[in-house]
């Protein structure tokens, strides 16, 4: 038996109904990952804010942060959405499978991104000192630290409830990673 399913917008709180109604004005439909932080009758709202606060981060540089944070913490869900996302920041799927595996051999300042965000992912903030020098070698500042940890954040609120609740997938799926043994 499932302990979650989907919330239909007779279910969730008036406040949760406004902001369905945006997001299928805006989206066309409601991702039933939002859908789900409408059990709380705050928390959907709350995490729009963190989502939307601004940042010194490009949508491009947050792409490549929500796509390492969530093939870190295999969240499925997340990557299905991040790779549409992705592809509409101007990402080719063999570049999102890349970043995903953990390099961006494309871009030196991208790769940058994806190998500090990994290991702050993978380390939980204790990361080599080379990989933060590589980091702001590669024109990012301390400022831009303190927005990727918040972008992590972000990332892992999301991956951890789809993580939990396991609902169904409404993005195409991502593909798998194929890992190369040598």
């Amino acid at each position: 038996m499932k302990r979650f399913h989907v919330p239909s917008r007779g279910e969730v709180s008036a406040n949760n109904q406004n902001i369905f109604d945006n997001l299928q004005k805006n989206l066309g439909f409601v991702p039933n990952l939002y859908a789900t932080m409408a059990y709380s009758d705050t928390g959907l709202e709350n995490y729009l804010h963190l989502q939307n606060a601004k940042t010194s981060l490009s949508k491009k540089e947050k792409e490549v942060i929500n796509l390492v944070v969530s093939q870190e913490n295999a969240c499925h869900y997340c990557l299905s959405a991040h790779t549409v996302v992705g592809k509409m920041n101007g990402f080719t799927d063999e570049q999102i499978l890349e970043i995903r595996s953990g390099s961006a051999s494309f871009d030196k300042k991208l790769d940058a991104l994806v190998r500090f965000t990994h290991e702050v992912t993978a380390l939980k903030g204790g990361i080599a000192k080379e990989t933060t020098d590589n980091f702001l070698a590669a024109g990012y500042t301390k400022g831009s630290i303190v927005d990727v940890i918040i972008a992590v954040a972000d990332k892992i609120v999301m991956n951890y409830l789809h993580n939990l609740t396991q609902i169904p997938i409404d993005f195409p799926r991502a593909p798998e990673l194929v890992q190369h043994v040598n």
